[in-house]
């Protein structure tokens, strides 16, 4: 079934403190009957919990007997078969095992069939659908929060392997300074930098960005050290990859004021000659962009695209 068929497809984007539920008409890329339904989340709960919370976010969204579901989630997930695969991740640690596709199923009556993809793929494909990427033919996406999520596409399809890509795709298996990338990207180790800089136990990012504009020199450092670094890391995989826009969303994206500048002068500084004209820019729909890319997934063929020629073109 492609896009613009009148399609309404139920879907969920799940993160480690929220869940997010609504319906989303794929006629005209718009979430449908107003806004999302939020619930609060810890995903250092039980399996019971979670699921708990699951269910009641998404029997806030009305849709008739017969919907389908599509559920945006992190990984590591076992996406086809429904089963969660987080031991020893830090957080979603009591689903691993679990069958979510089966225990969503048996609490959420007259439900057709529930498709499970990952969020960053989701948020990646809802921004080139509806949001600061559309108009691309190659585009990559981030997702900024407890790590570093991402997504690379060409024409709408998501590019697994090829000149420019990390391992499936996630530029989380990077290693950066000798060590993995989000030992210097991400939510922990934006905190271990500032203690360290100042000696304190750490508040969290959003804190540590308030005082970074309030004049707070370690915090500020803190940024601008953290997200050079990432575009040093992303430099030589974006001038291989040749996008023409790089979206940024998740939590962190929320500082953008400090994220955007180091970003782009890491990236300039590894490959300045292939990188210099790509578009960095946050993400325009940053709350529906998983949402709507769930629903595109659920509704579209998703076909990887391994080894298609590459060009810096845009789609008309």
């Amino acid at each position: 079934m492609r896009p613009g068929d009148g399609t309404v497809v139920a879907v969920m984007e799940v993160g480690g403190t929220h869940v997010t539920a609504a319906r989303v008409d794929i006629a005209d890329r718009s979430l449908q009957l107003g806004p999302a339904h939020r619930e609060s989340l810890d995903g250092g709960g039980s399996a019971d919990d979670i699921l708990a919370a699951l269910v009641r976010c998404a029997r806030r969204v009305p849709v008739p007997g017969g919907s389908r579901w599509a559920v945006a989630l992190p990984g590591p997930f076992d996406y086809a078969r429904g089963i969660g695969r987080y031991a020893g991740v830090g957080k979603f640690d009591a689903l691993h095992g679990v069958d979510l596709r089966a225990a969503l199923t048996a609490s959420l009556p007259g439900v057709a069939g529930i498709t499970f993809c990952n969020d960053a793929d989701a948020f990646a494909l809802g921004e080139w659908w509806a949001g600061a990427a559309r108009g691309h033919r190659c585009a990559v996406a981030l997702t900024l929060g407890t790590g570093v999520g991402s997504c690379f596409l060409r024409d709408g399809r998501i590019v697994r392997q090829g000149p420019g890509v990390p391992p499936e795709g996630r530029v989380h298996t990077v290693r950066y300074a000798d060590e993995p990338l989000e030992e210097t990207v991400s939510r922990r180790a934006i905190r271990r930098s500032y203690a360290r800089s100042t000696g304190e136990v750490a508040p969290d990012v959003r804190e540590i960005a308030r005082r970074a504009r309030q004049g707070d020199r370690a915090a500020a450092g803190v940024f601008a050290d953290t997200f050079r670094a990432l575009g040093r890391a992303l430099g030589p995989l974006l001038a291989a990859f040749e996008p023409t826009v790089l979206v940024v969303g998740g939590a962190i994206a929320g500082a953008w004021d400090l994220v955007a500048e180091p970003l782009r002068a890491g990236l300039t500084e590894t490959a300045p000659a292939r990188t210099a004209d790509i578009v960095v820019t946050p993400a325009r729909c940053p709350e529906e962009a998983a949402l709507l890319g769930a629903a595109y997934l659920a509704t579209t063929p998703a076909a990887t695209a391994p080894g298609e020629p590459r060009g810096r073109t845009r789609a008309p």
